[in-house]
């Protein structure tokens, strides 16, 4: 790695010191797993702003994907707050997976303000192993802002694969990395080492398209964007849907 490149990599992480001190004791993680809800509300509601469009867009098609009896059987990894519940159609059955319990209030609300959607449950769990959820299940299965900050994304995409049904499709948004000789790419290589931290995981220099690729989908159909936000590490975006 460039040292101009490490060494602002130090600068950043002392100016976020006191994270790294607790993320090296240990105490790092429970704080952000109560934090990032809070965090993540706020967050997601701009982001929708400058993303509905995209989400619409991306979205317009669930109903194509009603099973044999009508009903459009829909589960969303790493729900979070319930950001999507408004782009969803008119009678879908929602379940939503996520390992972090502390989305309940704000999952709460967001399905009071979307009550066109027929919320089913609430799993905790990882979407690695979703063994409480049938397999062939779900009609639709949703995963958005989701595999930037997990380990194993081809347990996800493989445990995403088994709870569909032959035929249904995967949908996705992603931030990824930026074009390496870009300025966008330079800020997310120097934020990386602290961002993980903030965002729960989160890495700025994922090639998530390349594990969509050689998953076991029957087709992947996506497109790179530059998200229209004026200042951010993760403007550059994969978005898309995949065949079973």
């Amino acid at each position: 790695m460039a040292v101009h490149i490490v060494f602002f990599q130090i600068c950043v992480a002392l100016i976020a010191l006191p994270i790294h001190i607790l993320a090296f004791l240990g105490l790092w993680d429970p704080i952000v797993k109560k934090l990032f809800p809070y965090l993540l509300e706020k967050v997601t509601k701009n982001y929708n702003k400058y993303m509905a469009e995209h989400k619409k867009e991306l979205f317009r098609n669930l109903n194509d994907f009603r099973g044999p009896s009508g009903e459009l059987r829909v589960l969303e990894l790493g729900c979070g707050t319930g950001a999507n519940f408004e782009f969803y159609p008119e009678g879908c059955k929602v379940t939503c997976v996520d390992p972090n319990p502390n989305f309940k209030k704000f999952r709460s609300n967001s399905l009071a303000e979307n009550q066109h959607i027929q919320f089913q449950a609430f799993v905790v769990a990882a979407g690695e192993n979703m063994a409480q959820i049938p397999s062939g299940s779900m009609d639709i299965v949703i995963c958005t802002l989701v595999l930037c900050s997990v380990g194993n994304i081809e347990g996800i995409l493989a445990e995403a694969h088994r709870v569909l049904r032959p035929g249904g499709a995967y949908y996705f948004i992603e931030h990824v990395k930026a074009d390496p000789s870009s300025w966008n790419y330079f800020f997310q290589e120097i934020l990386n080492p602290t961002w993980k931290y903030i965002g729960d995981g989160c890495l700025l220099t994922k090639e998530t398209w390349k594990y969509l690729e050689k998953a076991k989908f029957s087709d992947v159909k996506y497109r790179h964007i530059i998200a229209p936000f004026k200042y951010s590490p993760v403007k550059p975006h994969i978005i898309g849907y995949a065949l079973k």
